[in-house]
Formats: structure tokens, C-alpha cells, sequence
């Protein structure tokens, strides 16, 4: 059974489970981590090759480990202990740290001795994509789930904020990467101690036997609801066309002409978006037309990622990208809050492993793919191509997935209205 909560407060009531807040602390300095090294990956490999398409190289290297390994990571995540998972692959990211931190220490490393780095990133990423997620249900109980959403955006994207932040300072500061590569070794080290105290919430869960059924189990459960499947792969398709945050080290060099420093204020401001809506989403819950706010969200995000691509003035750049954060945090809270609902907790591993791939995953491959357009047609057209993009599939998705529009009420359990394809 879950703990009892501490207090009445219905804004932070997740935070009343403590391994909730556990799980937070731990999220926070694991993705605190992870911004940094980002920040530092990023223009260490472009100072090195000077190529859009080596920063694309950078989001590929993360995505093709999780494209391989998802299915056997969800049915891990289904089949054993996910918080020793989590705890492994928290230990993970350290390892990846430490290999860039000696890299860099040793020499200019070459940029294939990085990208078999963030492959091992890649690697952790699908093994707690499926068991991270698929946790928190056995943390705080569902009435109280969209706030639990809202709040671990929240943290997430407090640490996107202040993660690319530090790094480009620290970066700075230390003239070059190998600083902010023990910085995330350090904070790896904390997250791995944060969530090794989780006590979670038992659930009884048959042991499967490994055949190809139950491996593909996830893929069948999401086809079969048309529902979920219409919100992830709404989501896999506007972030894949619309992933300019690969090519903010060439706007923040070549085209805005700021430093390391820029480039960090660049990459937080996203998060300082996604920060302010979730916890305005925390106090003041969606209370009705939730399927319809979620187009209209993803819709925003598409227009702002176009008003980013024409801008040529700093301050536009941040407010676009600020935009365009808060708009994709509205999108991501009803869309988590729907699948986890959604499944069943015997399902949820292979569930959330699928979901990972199609959501997670799909900001590294969207990295790439605007590496490769942005090498055929300029960094310029390649974003407003993929905002227009993102527009495009908005209108198709309307049409195809009339179950979205359907999504009325969230909280207390899931309420859909009938809605005919047009």
C-alpha cells in the first residue's frame, strides 16, 4: 500500500509520498548531468569538425541503441525490480561521463571516440526509458497522477534549464569540456544514491515466459489502442520535424554570434517555458477539452519553431524557443498522464519502452535528421521546413485520430467523448 500523504496540499500532492521526492531529487541531478555534458558534446564535436552533420552524427549515436534495444528493455522493466534498473542505468551515465571526461583528458579526442560514448548513453537511455516511466505508478496512487506528471516536468525542466546553463559556464570558465564532464560524474554519483532509498509501492505481476508474443506485447496493446497510438506518434513526428535544438550550436556561433554561454541560455530556454506552464498545469489542472488542447499545444510548438528559425536577434530567439517550450509542455503532461492510465501495470514496461522509443528516442533522431538537412539545404530552411512539417501533421493527425479531439477529462480517471472522422 502507499504511504499515507503528509499533508492535505492538492498542488503538491504527489510530493506528500516521499519516494516520490526521491525519485525527483534523483531525476534532477541525473538530467542535471546529462544537460551538461550535452552543452559540452556539442561544442566540443562542432569546434573539432566544424559540420552541421557531425552535431546530427551526435543525436544518431544516442538513437540507434534504443531503436535495438527497446523491446528486450521493457520486457526487463516488466519482468524485474525496475528500481534496481533505474538504479544501473543511473550508474550508467556516470560511466559514459567518466569515458568522455578521460577522452578529453588524454587529447583531443577524435569525434568517433565521443560518438561510441553516447552510444553507451543511448544504451542506459532504453533500459530507463522503460523502467523510469513505468515506476511511478507504484510511487504515487493514479487519482493523484497528473499532478505527479506535472511536477516531475517540472523537474525535469528545471534541470534543462540550469543543466546547459552550468555547463556552457563551466565550459567557459574551465576553457574546455573535460570540467563539465566531471560535473556530471558527480552528479550521476548523487542520483544513483537518491534512488537506491525508493521503496515501491508492490504489484502483483505475473512472470511471463520470454517468447516473441510477449516481447512485441507492447507494440500489439498500442495498435490495438488507437487512442495512445495517435498520441505518441503525434509526438514522434512533430519533435522528428521539429528538432532545432540540434543546430542551436550553429545559430548561437554563425548566425545569433554568440559564445559557449549563448548557446547554454539557448538550450534552457525551452525549459524555462516548460517550466513556467507545468506548474501553472500543477495549480490550475486541465479541467475539460483535454484532447483538443493537446492539438492546439503541438500546433503552437510547430509556429514557434518557425518564428526561431527566422530570427536573427537573441532576445526573439529566447522568447520563440521559451514559447515554444511552454507549448510542448501541455502536450506532454495530457499525453503521459493518457498512456500510463491507459495500461495496465503488467503491461506498463513494454508500453513505456514503446512509448520511449517513439518519444524520448525521437529527439535524437530529430537531431539528425535536421544535421541532414541542414547540410542540403542550410540551417535556415532546415528549421522552418521542419516547424511547417510539424503544422502539417497536426492537420493529418485531427483527421486520422479522432479520439484525440474525443479526450475530455484527465483527473479521476480518464473521460472520452465520441467524435466521428470528419
Amino acid at each position: 500500500m502507499f504511504e499515507q500523504p503528509r499533508s492535505q496540499s492538492q498542488s503538491l500532492a504527489a510530493f506528500q509520498y516521499p519516494d516520490f521526492a526521491l525519485y525527483q531529487l534523483a531525476r534532477l541531478f541525473t538530467v542535471l548531468a546529462t544537460e551538461m555534458q550535452s552543452v559540452a558534446v556539442g561544442w566540443q564535436v562542432f569546434e573539432l569538425t566544424k559540420s552541421p552533420l557531425d552535431l546530427g552524427f551526435v543525436g544518431l549515436a544516442q538513437f540507434w541503441p534504443a531503436l535495438v534495444l527497446f523491446l528486450p528493455a521493457g520486457h526487463a522493466a516488466d519482468r524485474f525490480n525496475r528500481r534496481n534498473i533505474v538504479t544501473m542505468c543511473y550508474a550508467g551515465l556516470g560511466a559514459a561521463s567518466t569515458i568522455l571526461f578521460v577522452l578529453t583528458l588524454a587529447g583531443s579526442p577524435s569525434k568517433h571516440a565521443i560518438y561510441a560514448a553516447l552510444t553507451l548513453v543511448g544504451v542506459v537511455r532504453a533500459f530507463n526509458g522503460a523502467a523510469g516511466q513505468s515506476m511511478v505508478p507504484q510511487i504515487v496512487p493514479e487519482e493523484y497522477f497528473p499532478n505527479a506528471v506535472a511536477w516531475a516536468q517540472t523537474v525535469f525542466n528545471t534541470a534543462v534549464i540550469v543543466g546547459p546553463a552550468l555547463g556552457g559556464f563551466i565550459y567557459a570558465l574551465f576553457r574546455g569540456p573535460a570540467a563539465v564532464y566531471l560535473s556530471s560524474i558527480i552528479a550521476a554519483a548523487i542520483s544513483v544514491i537518491a534512488v537506491s532509498r525508493i521503496r515501491l509501492n508492490p504489484a502483483k505481476r505475473e512472470k511471463e515466459d520470454v517468447t516473441l508474443e510477449t516481447i512485441f506485447a507492447g507494440f500489439r496493446f498500442i495498435w490495438e489502442k488507437k487512442l495512445i497510438l495517435g498520441a505518441i506518434s503525434l509526438d514522434l513526428f512533430a519533435v522528428l520535424l521539429g528538432g532545432a535544438v540540434a543546430l542551436l550550436p550553429v545559430y548561437a556561433k554563425d548566425i545569433l554570434h554568440t559564445g559557449p554561454w549563448g548557446l547554454g541560455l539557448l538550450r534552457s530556454a525551452p525549459a524555462v517555458g516548460a517550466v513556467l506552464m507545468a506548474v501553472l498545469l500543477a495549480h490550475r489542472p486541465l479541467k475539460r477539452h483535454a484532447g483538443t488542447t493537446m492539438l492546439w499545444a503541438v500546433a503552437g510548438f510547430g509556429v514557434f519553431t518557425i518564428v526561431f528559425g527566422i530570427s536573427r536577434s537573441l532576445i526573439v530567439s529566447l522568447i520563440s524557443l521559451l514559447l515554444l517550450g511552454a507549448s510542448d509542455m501541455v502536450s506532454v503532461v495530457i499525453r503521459s498522464t493518457l498512456v500510463q492510465l491507459s495500461t495496465p501495470d503488467e503491461m506498463r514496461g513494454r508500453v513505456s519502452a514503446v512509448y520511449s522509443l517513439f518519444i524520448g528516442t525521437s529527439n535524437e533522431f530529430g537531431q539528425f535528421e535536421s544535421g541532414v538537412t541542414a547540410q542540403w539545404f542550410g540551417t535556415v530552411p532546415a528549421v522552418i521546413l521542419g516547424g511547417v512539417g510539424t503544422l502539417v501533421v497536426i492537420g493529418l493527425w485531427a483527421w486520422w485520430f479522432p479520439e484525440l479531439r474525443g479526450v475530455d477529462r484527465l483527473a479521476g480517471g480518464l473521460e472520452i467523448e465520441e467524435h466521428e472522422t470528419p
